[in-house]
């Protein structure tokens, strides 16, 4: 990245914790955007300053959008747009629809994310296959991360679904 840089981002997906770059040149309209320090979009020359730029991040191509509003004068306000929210309520959301653990199994660092709405499990940016099973007061989702058999347990109680992972060897 240059010194045109005006923007970065952290955005935590199912798949893993991405990081956005935002490249501006206000004399030129240069408009650049690495994703995980790869640059996935150039715009060399554009003769409109302000606007918005569209691209896609992470394994589930999650839609995001930067966008590039003039405030007074030569001032600009960069802003990130994940699946056409604001960044701010999309980690709100996304607090409310998922359970994240981070966790060392035989040295390896792990990042589990639970997608309650699916019941997708994710590990260091991977999909799990998984088993489903319905017990007496909840459910249980089974899968295997190494040589360890894991399980998230969502116990039902009084309305609310209280989510935990148990990890076993």
């Amino acid at each position: 990245m240059s010194n045109d840089l005006v923007g970065v981002w952290e955005v935590a997906l199912s798949d893993g914790v991405h990081r956005i770059e935002f490249e501006h040149g206000t004399t030129t309209g240069k408009r650049v955007i690495c994703v995980d320090g790869k640059e996935i979009l150039r715009r060399d020359w554009m003769f409109k300053l302000v606007g918005k730029e569209t691209f896609c991040v992470g394994g589930s191509d999650t839609k995001a959008t930067v966008n590039i509003d003039a405030v007074s004068g030569f001032a600009y306000e960069y802003t990130l747009e994940i699946n056409g929210q604001s960044l701010k309520k999309y980690l709100e959301n996304r607090s409310r629809v998922t359970s994240t653990w981070l966790l060392n199994l035989d040295g390896t660092d792990c990042r589990v994310v639970l997608e309650k709405d699916t019941m997708d499990i994710w590990c260091n940016g991977q999909k799990m296959e998984t088993a489903g099973e319905f017990v007496e007061d909840g459910t249980e989702t089974h899968f295997t991360l190494g040589d360890h058999d894991c399980c998230i347990k969502a116990h039902t109680i009084l309305r609310n679904v209280v989510s935990k992972c148990n990890f076993s060897k």
